[in-house]
Parts: C-alpha cells; structure tokens; sequence
C-alpha cells in the first residue's frame, strides 16, 4: 500500500517536459533516475508493470555479487539501507519488501516522479535524436535525454537503434563459448548428482550443467516428452534463441508465515515427465538438489534453478524479446503456470516418492512477501532480453583478458553464467541440455561507457544501461543486478551532464563523468589487484591452462588476475589442470605452483612436472598457506630446453579435500 501511495503522489506530477525519462523502473533504472536526481536534474520514470525494482524487489533477493570490491557508489548505498533493519547482518541479501521501502525512500528524498503500469506506445524523433515518448494511456512525454533500463529494450528497439536477439556465431566475435552448444551426457557416478546432498542456503557444490545421467528423450509411442526439442544446429553456430527465464521463489520454512504452494490456474501433470524420470533415476535425490535455495533474511530463501531440470523453462520465451504485448502476457503466464506446477508436482503427485513429498511440503511461500499479488513474484526473470549494437560490443575476451577500458564506469566480475537455452534429443535417444555453463572464469573487468552509447549515426540522447552493447555470452556475466545498477548510475550522471551542456550522450567528458562517479564512490578500477605481471619469472594463469572435467570458478583468497578453480571435491581421479609453458632458452627452471589455501583443501595433491630428464610427481599440501610472494609454493628444480615445453599437470585423484589452483610460475635458476 505504501508503494500504490507513492505512486500515486508521483503520478500527480508526471508531465511533459522532464529533463530526463527514464524508461523502466528497474534497479539500474532507479538508481540511474536518483543519481541524475542528486545532480540537479528532473526525472520521470516510466515502469510497465504495477511494481517499481525489477529483480531486487520481484523475487532476486540472493544478489550475484562476483566480487563485492568491485561494487560501490549508490548500489551499495541501496544495499546498506535495505540491510540496516538486520543490524549489519544480511548486506546484500535483505528481504524483496525491505529492498521495495529501501527504493521508495531513496526516490521520495531524490523528488524523482514514478509512473507504474503504463507500457510504451510510440516513439517520436527528430533527426538523431528522441523527442518523447508516448504511453499506452496517450500521455506524451518529453525530455532532453532518455535512457532505457528496461529489461528487454524496448525504448532503444522503437527508437530506431540497432539491436540483436539471439546468441552470435563463435566466429563473429572469436568467442569459444558463443553459439549452439550441447552439454554433455555424463556417466552416472554418486558424485553427478549427489542425491544424498541437501544444499541448502549455498553450503553445498552447485548442480553441474549437462545431464547427470543418460535418460530417454521419448515417452512409449516414440513421442518427444515435453519441452524437448529436435536440434539440427552446427556447434558454435548463431540463431535467435535464449536463455531460459523463471521466477525466483522465496520460500520458507517457519511455520509462522508459510504459505501451501499454490496449485496452478493452468496444471498439465504431463509437463513433468523428464522431471519424474529424474527422480527414478536418482530415488533418494533431496529438494536441494533440483533447486537452489540461497538464504536470505529472517528465515527465508530465495529458490533459483540448478541443473537439468528444475524452476527455469526452457525454450518458452523465445518469442518474448521482440513480442508485443499479447505475446509477452501469455508467456509470463505460461512461466508462472510451470513453475507453480513444479512445485505442486513435486509437494503432491503420488508418483514422487513420499520422502520428496513430505520434504517439499515443509516449505511454502511467504506471507509477509508480494501480499498484493497473492504472495507470488512480482517479476519475471528475463535473463535475455534484446543487446543493443552500440559504439562497443563487450565481448567474451572482455572479460577474461581485455579487461581494461580508457573510458571505464563501472565494473563487473561475476564468471559467463548461462542457464539451459534448451533441451535436446541426442542422436541415440537421450535428453541432454544445450547452450548451459557456469565455470567459464572472469577477471574483474571494467565496462567502457561506450557500451551504454547508441552509434552516433543512430541515436545521440539516448543511453542503455540493461540492454547494452554485449554480446551474448558477455552479457552472461554482465547481466548480474549490482552491475546494471552500477551502470545506471553511470548513465544517470553521464544524463544529466548532456543535458547540462546540451551535448550529445556521446560528447559529454568522460574524464569529468569518471570524476564525478569517483566522489560518489563508484568502483572503475580494482587497485592493488594481483596481476601475473607483478610477479618475475614466467607466470601463466589458470585462465591458460587446459583442464578435464568440471572446475568450478572462485575468487576466494585473493588470486592472481582475480580468479582460480577448485574441483568442487567431487568427481575424484578424473579432473586435472596442465599448464603447458614454453621456456626462452634452455637451463635450469624452480617450479613454483599458485593457489588460494584453506582448511577444507586437500593434504596431498599430486603434481606431476615434465621436465628434460623425465618426469617427477611432486605431493602439495594445499592447507598450508603458500610462502613464496604469498601466492606460490615451490616444485623444486628441473632442467627444461627451449624445443620442449615444459608440462605441469595438477591431479586430484586420491586427494582428500577441494583441489585448488591458481597459477604456476618457473624462474630460471642463477648459475
């Protein structure tokens, strides 16, 4: 009700002629509209929906951080004032009502004018540039610059600029991971699925990509079951399909608030025949393992997906990017009907084994969450929307190894994410996931503004901070709330100096908008991070090394470039990493092995080191913190020669804890 009133005295002072319009009340969009705010500006915010926060108060309470150093200014400004009802506990991860009072208190201080449930209908422009907007009640809206933070681009698409849905081919920009890409059918061992794991509030190892075990694509007449589809695409080719969307379910289990989930309007008990597959396949699998279940405050969780079957709907939203209106109600519904309907399924069908049941049953939804919409999300999860084609495309070597910009706004750091785009039938019968990974390391990479800039050509006063310039498996890591927050912000103050010089968005002085963001403090750049550079020797990153199996991505205890792996203490004599290094002249070389010591580390890993004489298996105790620049443990000595590489290859078979591994190093020995 609070909210309804706001906008309500909001409403009454929306009119044309704003400085800004700010399309989207999304989190980038209401910290783009408060920032612009602070430096003088009028705002008006359009949101299509009756909730403003998007993800952050719609069900995303479990924030994707990456690497909280690289967050700052008004987002984590917004994060400390959601969290000051816990007494400095739960920064980052506060319940979707105190986020949704957190915004309306920040907007309300800001004077910033809030319009909910009013869809875009036209777009009017003069030349280069937008001259208004007009919504579906017939309210032209008129402003200097605009900025679209919505979800799925809309401003940007009727404004004439450039776009792109879909997934890019791996050849247009040089990514790997671009394009079609099944997932592998794996060999059925105890560690895949780890039936017997409950994994609740993040304490156990994700649920791998790929399918755990082979499964048949067909039910008894030869039919595809539900949701899977034929694939005749080449590895690493383009099409127009993206990843899949869901709701992001708070939950609980106290007794005092939990809500039955709900049966829903529109149940087809059918459309859970790979789930219940699963389950036979793995009888004593726990429901923390067919959803992720992040803790949040006062008792709750937020339920995301995991895995090959679980809360996100693949290859239902493919028609939801460039949709209009009709298109986009029937599919949210259609998301809402089948995430409902998986958890009635898995709290009440007779063919679930009772102990799922009853261990389903034991959690509900909230009470005291979303009580104007019957206690369910507010907001659909659109992980893929439309990305704009701008000044510059972010790309996957953005990331990972061009990770510095001139003209940087912010930064991002979370590793290339991408849920299941869709299910497949394999050439032998068998379902696997296609177009999934989760392990694909990033170092903490800055964003240039020239991702949130339209091509000049296009558009000269209209900024994108959600629907930016990336390409797909870019905006795999970009698309994390903190980021297109940060970015907002970035926009709006980059906004209001363009209205200020009456510039375009593209000629404002980024040296100055840098400054400016920096006295707010925003994060451009990570200082003191560890390079390979700071170190002598030959130094090469993990990020270089060729690894078997599934690693999983962390940036625990500060690691060179940002990142190192672990083998997520599973799947045991079948990971390793090798580093192959090529040495400039022959001699003698100490080896030197890098990596983010811990308690729960294995005692014993073997590492085996190729040299000129032979082979040597060395036994590293990763508990023992590194004493060497403290990031390195020495190997010892061995003679290597500049026509064969040396080899380092690091194990975990036999090994009793995680395996982790950072980087080696080698130094030439003085004689």
């Amino acid at each position: 009700m609070r909210f309804l009133l706001l906008a309500s005295l909001f409403l009454g002072s929306a009119a044309m002629g704003s400085d800004m319009v700010i399309f989207g009340g999304t989190p980038s969009g209401l910290i783009a509209a408060i920032s612009a705010a602070r430096e003088g500006a009028s705002v008006t915010v359009i949101e299509p929906t009756k909730w403003i926060g998007g993800m952050v108060t719609g069900g995303l309470a479990k924030s994707d951080l990456g690497k909280p150093e690289t967050i700052g200014g008004y987002t984590k400004e917004f994060f400390e004032k959601a969290a000051e009802r816990y007494q400095g506990k739960f920064l980052w991860y506060a319940e979707p009502h105190a986020n949704m009072e957190a915004y309306q208190a920040l907007l309300a201080e800001a004077k910033v004018t809030v319009i909910t449930g009013r869809h875009l209908k036209s777009v009017a422009r003069e030349g280069a540039s937008i001259v208004s907007l007009t919504t579906d009640d017939g309210v032209v809206h008129g402003a200097k610059v605009f900025i679209d933070a919505s979800y799925e681009g809309d401003l940007m698409a009727r404004g004439g600029v450039s776009y792109i849905v879909g997934r890019e081919s791996r050849d247009q920009y040089g990514e790997p991971l671009a394009g079609f890409m099944p997932m592998p059918v794996r060999p059925r061992t105890n560690e895949v699925m780890a039936s017997d794991c409950a994994c609740v509030g993040g304490s156990g190892p994700h649920y791998i990509h790929g399918t755990p075990c082979a499964i048949s694509a067909r039910d008894e007449q030869g039919r595809l079951l539900f949701g899977i589809n034929e694939a005749k695409a080449g590895p690493g080719s383009a099409d127009k399909l993206t990843q899949s969307y869901n709701f992001r379910v708070i939950v609980t289990k106290r007794t005092d608030i939990r809500l039955p989930f709900p049966k829903p309007v529109h149940y087809d008990a059918s459309h859970y025949d790979l789930l219940l597959r699963l389950i036979q396949a793995y009888p004593m699998v726990k429901f923390g393992r067919l959803v992720h279940l992040g803790e949040i405050a006062n008792g709750k969780f937020d339920l995301n997906a995991q895995g090959l079957f679980s809360t996100d709907y693949p290859g239902a939203n493919f028609d939801y990017p460039d949709g209009d209106e009709a298109t986009r109600a029937r599919i949210w519904q259609d998301h809402v009907d089948y995430v409902q309907g998986f958890l009635w399924f898995l709290g009440n069908d007779a063919r679930v084994p009772q102990s799922l049941r009853d261990e389903v049953n034991q959690w509900g939804l909230c009470s005291d969450e979303f009580a104007d919409n019957d206690h369910w999300p507010y907001a659909l999860y659109v992980r893929d929307g439309r990305r704009m084609v701008g000044d510059y495309v972010m790309k996957q070597q953005d990331m990972q190894k061009d990770i510095h910009k001139p003209d940087s706004v912010g930064m991002g750091s979370f590793v290339i994410d991408c849920h299941i785009v869709q299910r497949i039938v394999t050439s032998d019968g068998k379902v696997t996931d296609e177009g999934s990974f989760q392990d694909a390391p990033t170092k903490p990479y800055q964003i240039p503004y020239r991702s949130l800039t339209p091509k000049p050509s296009e558009c000269t006063n209209l900024l994108v901070p959600v629907c930016l310039s990336a390409s797909h498996i870019a905006c795999c890591s970009l698309r994390m709330e903190p980021v297109y927050m940060a970015l907002g912000q970035a926009s709006g103050v980059a906004a209001a100096m363009a209205v200020t010089a009456g510039s375009s968005v593209q000629a404002i002085d980024i040296a100055k908008l840098q400054a400016r963001l920096r006295e707010q403090k925003a994060v451009l750049e990570l200082k003191g991070a560890v390079s390979a550079s700071d170190f002598k020797g030959i130094v090469q990153d993990d990020e270089e090394a060729v690894f078997t199996g599934t690693w999983t991505t962390s940036s625990f205890g500060d690691p060179i470039e940002g990142s190192a792996r672990h083998d997520g203490n599973t799947d045991k004599g079948h990971l390793t990493a090798t580093f192959t290094v090529k040495v400039p002249a022959d001699g003698d070389y100490e080896v030197r092995l890098a990596y983010p010591a811990s308690a729960n580390r294995a005692s014993n890993v073997p590492v085996t080191i190729n040299h000129a004489d032979g082979s040597k298996v060395v036994t590293v105790n990763e508990k023992q913190a590194p004493a060497l620049d403290k990031h390195f443990t020495s190997l010892g000595h061995y003679r290597f020669t500049a026509a064969k590489p040396a080899v380092i290859t690091l194990s975990n078979t036999g090994t009793d804890g995680f395996v982790a591994v950072d980087a080696v190093q080698l130094l030439e020995v003085e004689r």
